[in-house]
């Protein structure tokens, strides 16, 4: 049995805790429970990619919304 398994505590983050940060990161509302943990279980690596991938598609949904509301307001 590792010491992963004994102690949860010190368990990687899973996925979904990973993407729960990041978008309460981007919302600005992260609690200081959460970033203590994000700080001793995460890995930076991990954030920085779900960080970049989150603002992409984020940007990748403005620009849509945008060109889809233009479209319709010139009736074209």
């Amino acid at each position: 049995m590792s010491d992963q398994d004994k102690d949860p505590q010190q368990a990687p983050l899973t996925l979904r805790e990973m993407l729960q940060s990041v978008l309460a990161a981007a919302l600005g509302v992260q609690s200081g429970k959460n970033r203590s943990r994000d700080f001793s279980r995460g890995k930076p690596s991990h954030f920085i990619l779900l960080g970049v991938l989150f603002t992409t598609l984020f940007v990748i949904v403005l620009l849509v919304t945008v060109k889809l509301i233009l479209h319709l307001a010139t009736g074209g």
